[in-house]
């Protein structure tokens, strides 16, 4: 069953008034200039509750963007949301799809086809691998896909890499004959 629209709409203002208004969003963007790879940048949120998390995320955008008219996200990635929200008193319209893809919200400038694709990494991500992935995903030159950039190796899967290279130079080092004896 559908949840009632005013009933979202009463929820999602009651949620706004607990949630901290100190919160900045952390956003990285690549550099302004041609588009390049799949996404624009990337945005860590609090929560999955996407008109809580918009109003200081559209703020921000509204510097490159000037005036925001939408956000396109994927209806099952996120809490029920309202159509409209009204960010700065500009209404925004929220649209919901199943074939956004999950991961990524759209968000569209009034003037021109100007839009950006941004990366959403999960709420529920460790602070280390988060920073890694928004810093990937804002940089100039990267091309990788969603997918990828949200699978990148974390910070242990490094660490176990390292440990790992160092038993195989040990071994090398063992069988090309440069093993220290033990009485040295």
């Amino acid at each position: 069953m559908a949840p009632n629209l005013r009933t979202v709409a009463s929820t999602v203002s009651a949620r706004k008034a607990a949630t901290p208004a100190w919160r900045a969003p952390r956003l990285r963007l690549k550099p302004d200039g041609p588009a390049t790879g799949y996404v624009d940048g990337a945005w860590w949120p609090y929560t999955r509750e996407l008109a809580v998390e918009l109003s200081a995320l559209l703020a921000m955008l509204a510097v490159r963007l000037d005036r925001i008219e939408r956000v396109s996200y994927h209806l099952a990635a996120w809490t029920p949301a309202q159509r409209r929200l009204t960010v700065d008193g500009s209404a925004i319209r929220l649209e919901g799809f199943r074939a956004h893809h999950p991961d990524t919200v759209t968000v569209t400038g009034a003037r021109g086809p100007r839009r950006l694709a941004l990366l959403v990494v999960p709420p529920e991500t460790g602070q280390a691998d988060a920073h890694r992935i928004l810093a990937a995903a804002a940089h100039r030159d990267n091309l990788d896909t969603v997918e990828s950039l949200l699978a990148a190796p974390s910070e242990t899967d490094h660490e176990a890499a390292a440990a790992g290279a160092m038993d195989d130079a040990t071994q090398r080092w063992d069988v090309d004959g440069g093993r220290i004896p033990a009485s040295a």
